[in-house]
């Protein structure tokens, strides 16, 4: 096989002269990070792949033109939803610049990207990030080296620290030429086939033919439908020539390829890239290697889990800053304020009853949203912000991936479902990253039924943690409902098993600056989604009082509430469920307060609003990412098999006679 570069004209490319830059690159390269620096915006900045989902823009003014911040992207041959959102930008925006952004220390891995958009005729300016990381390793990059030979530009960056910014702007607000050459030659019959394919494609193509052709080699069926529409006379030659091509080497012709761009790849590592000094070894990196391995690594998640969220999340902000809030300031002083403020100034009961009474706006949904929750979800933010820069969350998707393995799941899985323990609605979104319809589905199963949100993982953990064998029961079933629910789901969905890839960065000491602004815009988040979403179920709540609506839930709900051995007053929480997973636990919190549960009824409580149906939120997410069919099959599923869990878990405690 030979593979070179060579140094023909791309064709086919359509013109960039719109005003939009997209940042482009694998997971990981700090994309977000840049796009903060270029726009002012801020997009959260985590130390693992799969932050960015959605697509964001802002404005880099400096520039001229509006910032695209793209989903991670490994090649222009997509293998996950991510992947295709990204590409599918390429192809739908006329694009000014293409910054194509890697890790200057991972170049080798990274630069058949480069090469992909080269060939694709865009405007590509290349931008080595976390120049500063690959400074520390003995590192020394030659940035006008690479950009010779690439022939575009290549900046060079810290994005955390700001270094190259001023310069990428700059860069940014010229003309980005196209490349002059063609950045790999491929071998004799590839390249055959490629122009025997070229010359059959007439339409207009929002990259290159070659590129076109390429993909298309590759088996590429979203560019074959694209070919179908503006070209249909076209497939039937594109076939002939796919098989002419295949049969000249055993290998597959998208291997023989990736393997043509990567020895290229190669090649301009090593012409650019080259020790400055001994590269010196790292602590991290005999860190990172104890992390990910079972011995070790299986007591420092435990140790993690102990201090991060039991002392840190459940303890202290659970208890010490709720007890503080929800007692002192709200039960003591504001609540009674309130009320008497009521007292004097209003007086037709029903609308004290709206602000004051026991469901009211004030003494329910603020205090529940502020006292309660508030703490608990502040404390979790800044856990969880301080983990994932850390780099932590890469090396748990490596420890745990032979266990997810057995649920149908891989190592690449472990990020939404951490993120389910901060937001089950946001990390049902994640699931899309995910490389098969069978493991979204699996994933999206497993964070409506087994994964609490940080709120109400939060308040399990404050009701719970005086009782410590009611905790670990509680986190024994659900964790064994995961588990048993997730190799059921493996064995009965159907498609087959994914591969496992990830990125893992290197470990860092978390900045502060980074963790203080996620932890503020996540509160942030909290404050202007759900806060209002509190008062409003006080509002619903109040106004099915008055109709009588809500006593009949009430009394539909009793039957089933006295079945799992509960008393009465806890219909209310299950109801509350249905508004929102953290307000029923607020409830559940209220109850046990109150001394109205005993330690077993607590846990029976607790497991059944755990595993129950999610909440309106992220069942409407549910709904845009999975179809209304499976949304609904998931909802069907859940409700009874909560119940039934926490009915023969009260049956089972009641005749061991663990009163807990």
């Amino acid at each position: 096989m030979s593979c070179h570069s060579a140094s023909s004209l791309p064709a086919g490319a359509a013109a960039a002269d719109g005003r939009v830059a997209a940042l482009v690159g694998s997971p990981n390269v700090g994309k977000s990070a840049l796009f903060n620096r270029l726009t002012g915006a801020y997009v959260t900045v985590s130390n693992y792949p799969g932050t960015t989902v959605e697509v964001a823009r802002g404005r880099c003014r400096d520039a001229g033109l509006e910032v695209v911040d793209t989903p991670g992207l490994y090649s222009l041959l997509p293998t996950t939803e991510e992947e295709r959102v990204a590409r599918r930008l390429l192809f739908a925006e006329s694009l000014r610049a293409v910054v194509n952004v890697a890790d200057a220390k991972n170049l080798e891995r990274l630069l058949p990207l480069t090469l992909q958009l080269l060939e694709a005729g865009l405007p590509v300016i290349l931008v080595a990030n976390i120049l500063d990381e690959a400074e520390a390793l003995g590192l020394e990059l030659r940035l006008q080296e690479l950009e010779t030979r690439l022939g575009v530009p290549v900046a060079g960056t810290a994005a955390v620290s700001g270094r190259g910014i001023a310069e990428l702007k700059n860069r940014l607000g010229l003309n980005i030429p196209r490349a002059a050459a063609v950045p790999v030659r491929y071998d004799p019959s590839v390249e055959a086939a490629v122009r025997d394919i070229q010359a059959l494609l007439h339409g207009d193509y929002p990259l290159s033919t070659r590129a076109v052709a390429l993909l298309l080699l590759q088996g590429d069926e979203e560019m074959l439908s694209m070919v179908r529409r503006r070209d249909p006379d076209a497939p039937a030659g594109i076939h002939a020539a796919v098989r002419a091509a295949a049969t000249v080497s055993a290998r597959p012709l998208a291997f023989r390829i990736a393997s043509c761009r990567l020895a290229q790849a190669r090649r301009l590592a090593q012409a650019v890239l080259r020790p400055a000094g001994a590269a010196r070894r790292r602590f991290s990196e005999g860190l990172s290697r104890v992390l990910v391995r079972p011995l070790t690594g299986v007591p420092i998640l435990l140790a993690v889990l102990y201090f991060g969220l039991y002392q840190f999340v459940g303890v202290f902000g659970a208890g010490t800053l709720v007890g503080l809030l929800e007692r002192r300031v709200f039960g003591a002083w504001l609540s009674p304020w309130l009320a008497g403020l009521f007292q004097h100034w209003v007086p037709w009961p029903l609308v004290r009853d709206l602000f004051v009474g026991d469901y009211g706006i004030f003494t329910l949904g603020l205090r529940y949203a502020l006292a309660i929750v508030l703490p608990i979800v502040g404390t979790f933010f800044l856990a969880f912000s301080i983990m994932e820069d850390t780099g932590y969350f890469p090396r748990l998707a490596l420890l745990v991936d032979r266990v997810f393995k057995t649920i149908g799941l891989n190592g690449r899985a472990v990020i939404p479902l951490v993120l389910g323990l901060g937001c089950d609605t946001m990390a049902t979104i994640v699931t899309r990253t995910l490389e098969t319809r069978r493991e979204r589905v699996l994933a999206t199963l497993l964070l409506a039924l087994a994964i609490p949100c940080s709120a109400q993982l939060g308040v399990m953990l404050a009701v719970l943690s005086r009782r410590p064998l009611g905790l670990l029961l509680w986190a024994a079933v659900v964790i064994g409902i995961f588990l048993l629910v997730g190799v059921l789901g493996a064995r009965l969905l159907p498609g087959e098993r994914p591969s496992f890839y990830m990125e893992l960065p290197p470990l860092r000491l978390p900045r502060l600056g980074n963790v203080l602004m996620k932890t503020y815009t996540r509160m942030q988040w909290y404050l202007l989604e759900v806060l209002p979403f509190f008062l409003g179920a006080s509002l619903a709540i109040w106004l099915g009082r008055v109709t009588g609506f809500f006593q009949l839930l009430l009394r539909l709900l009793r039957p089933l509430v006295a079945a799992l051995g509960l008393p009465g007053e806890a219909a209310s929480v299950f109801l509350f469920g249905f508004f929102r997973r953290d307000y029923g636990a607020a409830g559940l919190y209220d109850l046990q307060a109150r001394g109205l549960l005993s330690g077993r009824q607590l846990v029976v409580a607790a497991v059944t609003l755990t595993l129950f149906i999610p909440c309106v939120a992220q069942f409407a997410v549910m709904l845009k990412e999975r179809g209304w069919k499976t949304a609904l099959g998931i909802a069907a599923f859940i409700l009874p098999f909560s119940f039934g869990t926490g009915f023969l878990l009260n049956r089972a405690l009641s005749v061991l006679g663990w009163a807990l």
